[in-house]
């Protein structure tokens, strides 16, 4: 049997598609957008050019307005929905969603830069126009009129796509009553009970034909569109982004461009407190409707660390918010809190633990300081890959694997990060 370094390269290949890699094969068929920043990770552990090919061809989707979608169409495939004929977007040289994903690409970056210093310079300095646009378009399209913070128009662009953070400003929204009937893949492809139900899926559908029918005018989608939450996700993953993009303009030689990327990194310090919750004592994903907070603590709640976000007293809280759900879990942290309504352990984002966001929140809780925990994490996904494989993601109880098999981005961090002869005893 092939030990585990062997197995996780022997999926990056198995999924490689000549130049970018899919998540996994049926389930999820095309290039995403931020696995292939954290698939570019374990690639570079192989191929340092073959890396940088992962991320040059995500380029490649970018929109005419900068977005880089969440998911890009090089081809359709009839056992996936929904595809290019359901998004109809037309709005790149390669089809893609109309939607958006954590932008990790800029951190993503920053770290191959800085472990391959100077060689990796012609490279990065390629793609440092198309990623600072794609921040520009955040900072520009998903800013809604008068309130300062970047928000997400569908829970599929926040990365997170069933959590029970979305549930109020979905319930604040109404399935379209002329939507067209369709038949979900999904639960063709993986177990029912672990996927989003069919009433949230409805309305994911809903917030499409919105975007569609407005020809994905994204301004308007993101103003008057069904569904608009401020996402402590995007808003920390963009910030930590952000002061990555600027050490990159710092490096490259883009000097020009340092002002406006310092602008948006004080901007978003001076709103961050819009999400935090001082009732719960956390930060938390907002309808921005209502002002309503979600009641629990999320994965993306201990972004915080990632982002260098928060005062003395915020972190004090979220760390223990994180100690807490430690003892009601054994490995890692869960997606979703184990206290709260809603918490299922094997549920898409509903409570399991995900290799990709624990990364985010290990190396933010390296840098500020908390070792311990963030080598737990670390120790906790290596635990359960050995346990139970390359998974989607796992029950961060009883540590089985749920969803996809196969999977690219662990199998990418295994490389990276968790496998004992990673170079990286913890995050850099």
């Amino acid at each position: 049997m092939l030990d585990l370094d062997q197995q996780a390269r022997a999926i990056l290949e198995k999924n490689d598609r000549g130049g970018f890699t899919i998540p996994t094969a049926r389930l999820y068929p095309f290039q995403w957008n931020w696995d292939s920043a954290f698939i570019a990770l374990g690639h570079a552990t192989v191929d340092e050019d073959r890396a940088w090919q992962e991320l040059e061809t995500l380029i490649e989707g970018q929109a005419h307005d900068g977005m880089i979608p969440s998911i890009v169409f090089r081809n359709d495939d009839e056992d996936y929905f929904p595809g290019p004929k359901v998004w109809q977007t037309n709005n790149g040289m390669i089809d893609g969603t109309g939607i958006s994903q954590p932008p990790v690409l800029a951190s993503v970056v920053a770290q191959m830069v800085q472990e391959q210093g100077e060689k990796s310079y012609a490279r990065a300095r390629a793609l440092f126009p198309n990623i600072l646009k794609w921040h520009r378009w955040w900072h520009d399209c998903r800013t809604p009129d008068g309130l300062g913070v970047v928000c997400t128009v569908h829970p599929w662009e926040t990365g997170r796509d069933n959590c029970p953070d979305w549930k109020i400003g979905l319930g604040h929204m109404a399935i379209d009553p002329e939507l067209e009937s369709y038949q979900r893949k999904d639960i063709e492809h993986a177990n029912p009970a672990q996927r989003p139900t069919q009433e949230e899926y409805d309305k994911y559908i809903t917030i499409v034909k919105f975007g569609r029918d407005h020809g994905w005018d994204q301004k308007v989608l993101t103003n008057q569109g069904p569904f608009l939450m401020a996402d402590p996700g995007i808003f920390f993953i963009l910030l930590r982004a952000d002061r990555d993009l600027l050490w990159l303009a710092e490096h490259l030689g883009f000097d020009a461009d340092q002002d406006q990327i310092k602008n948006w990194i004080s901007d978003a310090e001076a709103h961050k407190d819009y999400f935090w919750n001082e009732d719960f004592g956390a930060f938390c994903a907002r309808n921005v409707a209502t002002g309503e907070f979600a009641q629990g603590f999320s994965n993306a709640s201990a972004l915080c660390f990632y982002a260098d976000a928060g005062t003395q007293d915020q972190r004090a809280k979220t760390l223990a918010h994180m100690k807490r759900i430690e003892g009601k879990t054994q490995f890692g942290q869960s997606s979703w809190d184990p206290d709260a309504a809603q918490f299922d352990s094997q549920r898409y984002w509903c409570g399991p633990l995900w290799c990709q966001v624990n990364y985010m929140i290990a190396m933010g809780l390296k840098e500020a300081g908390e070792d311990a925990m963030a080598e737990k994490m670390r120790q906790d996904l290596r635990k359960v890959i050995e346990l139970s494989g390359f998974y989607e993601c796992f029950d961060p109880v009883s540590g089985a694997g749920c969803i996809g098999r196969d999977f690219s981005w662990t199998a990418a961090l295994w490389l990276a990060w968790a496998s004992p002869s990673s170079s990286h005893t913890a995050p850099a």
